[in-house]
């Protein structure tokens, strides 16, 4: 599979974007998948992720209540929205498709990620 992220950009403190995640071929809605993010110098962190049906969601502590999580599924694509973005929360962004028939926090259950795309926060 190939996943293409894009929504990233430059946004002041307090602002929103959403950023999208195409994937391709004919299984996306069999797979959980994940967005993960990685600032310099820093380990890649999981973000948020989301089951195969969309039924279930997860979310770091550190975005919760701020970025919300959706895929549709008759697209293909995934989303995360993020509001009220803090200097904190910039980084490359990256979804992933799970390996594991479920949304884990550990990038190594994941085997398939996009090229990421860069959110900066401007404060």
């Amino acid at each position: 599979v190939q996943l293409v992220e894009s929504g990233g950009g430059l946004v002041q403190a307090g602002g929103s974007l959403r950023l999208s995640c195409a994937a391709s071929g004919r299984t996306f809605s069999n797979y959980a998948m994940g967005w993960f993010r990685q600032a310099p110098g820093k380990a890649r962190e999981f973000v948020s992720g989301i089951s195969e049906s969309g039924g279930s969601t997860y979310y770091a502590s550190s975005v919760e209540g701020r970025f919300a999580i959706s895929r549709d599924n008759t697209k293909n694509t995934l989303y995360l929205q993020m509001n009220s973005l803090k200097p904190e929360d910039t980084a490359v962004y990256y979804c992933a498709r799970s390996q594991v028939a479920r949304v884990t926090a550990t990038p190594f259950s994941y085997d398939s990620w996009g090229q990421g795309t860069q959110v900066t926060v401007s404060s």
